[in-house]
């Protein structure tokens, strides 16, 4: 990881994932959404973590439409 741009902050998430932050931090809390971890005071998102977890997700929808 030497590219500053490959960790994203909880604000450029949701703007990526057009969901709030609010809920980006509750899913935090309750352990679900990508994988997140401090970087000093701030909470940071790898991009390769997000893009997983989006794929997950598009994954799990698609499981969810077939059975």
């Amino acid at each position: 990881m030497n590219n500053p741009e490959d960790l994203l902050t909880t604000t450029e998430l949701a703007e990526i994932t057009r969901t709030p932050a609010s809920t980006l931090r509750y899913w935090r809390h309750i352990g679900t959404g990508p994988h997140s971890f401090r970087l000093g005071r701030r909470v940071v998102y790898r991009r390769a973590d997000v893009t997983a977890w989006l794929d997950e997700q598009s994954e799990a929808a698609r499981a969810r439409r077939v059975s």
